[in-house]
């Protein structure tokens, strides 16, 4: 399947339950949107609902908190889903399967192909989740964090797992990392190689001559393993042009002074043996 294409299924909704901080709300909506979810159900908003610090929050990611719907009990905003797992750190009574957000994701997507409405419920920023909201759920949902500080962000849970079940939809990259071009036929690998040495063996840089064959070898592999495309070939070749052309205007300069002493000298050499007049 193509990025950015999803099954032609329900995506799982994001139920935040006693959510306290617009901002937060906010936040949760952003990931939502990064991960292609659009259906936010509040329970009990702490300040009421709609607040427009969680429209500030979406960095321009409106349309889950558009529609989002806004409910008294948690029983009516899960009523008519048919797969519904709850996301929490914390131990609870409840007897039920505890899993990862990629067991979850499979989970999810499983249920999507058979168009069942499903969801994913996350607790208030104070207190997550008790044992009497967890018992509507199918499962236990949990982040695998380091146990010094499981604590999480409200909108970093939503993402850890929205991501996911993005992948579930997903993959490969986004269309706009294209694909890096192909390999340089070798007939141009082989030209760049016969320059190089050739400047190399010019400069005096395969020394002692016995050890030339492995010298050659080391860089030819070297440059092999990096699979070098043809424009990388013909700026490789460019910039061995241009050192090598470079050394000539260097040895031309030492030549020309050397020259220009050697006259001097002479010079001097001829004016001292002139005799007096």
């Amino acid at each position: 399947m193509i990025y950015g294409q999803t099954m032609n299924a329900p995506t799982p909704c994001v139920i935040l339950n006693e959510p306290q901080l617009a901002e937060n709300i906010g936040a949760v909506a952003r990931v939502m949107a990064n991960f292609g979810l659009s259906d936010l159900r509040l329970v009990r908003p702490r300040d009421g609902w709609p607040q427009d610090r969680a429209w500030a929050s979406a960095s321009g990611a409106n349309w889950p908190l558009d529609g989002a719907r806004v409910y008294d009990t948690l029983s009516a905003a899960v009523a008519d889903l048919r797969l519904v797992m709850a996301t929490t750190a914390r131990p609870r009574e409840a007897m039920l399967p505890v899993i990862t957000p990629r067991e979850a994701a499979a989970r999810l997507a499983e249920a999507g192909a058979q168009d069942w409405p499903c969801g994913l419920l996350f607790g208030g920023e104070r207190a997550g989740l008790e044992t009497a909201d967890i018992a509507l759920c199918a499962a236990i949902v949990t982040i695998p964090v380091d146990p010094r500080f499981h604590s999480l962000n409200l909108a970093q849970a939503v993402a850890l797992t929205a991501y996911e079940y993005r992948l579930t939809q997903a993959d490969g990259p986004p269309p706009k990392f294209t694909a890096a071009p192909p390999p340089a036929e070798q007939a141009a690998l082989q030209g760049f190689y016969d320059q190089l040495e050739g400047e190399l063996d010019d400069a005096g840089f395969f020394h002692p001559p016995e050890k030339r064959a492995s010298m050659v070898r080391n860089l030819r592999v070297a440059f092999g393993r990096a699979a070098l495309s043809d424009q990388e070939v013909r700026t490789l070749r460019g910039v061995v042009t241009a050192l090598s052309k470079g050394r000539g205007r260097v040895l031309a300069k030492l030549a020309a002074a050397k020259a220009r002493l050697k006259a001097e000298s002479a010079a001097r050499t001829t004016g001292a043996s002139d005799p007096e007049p």
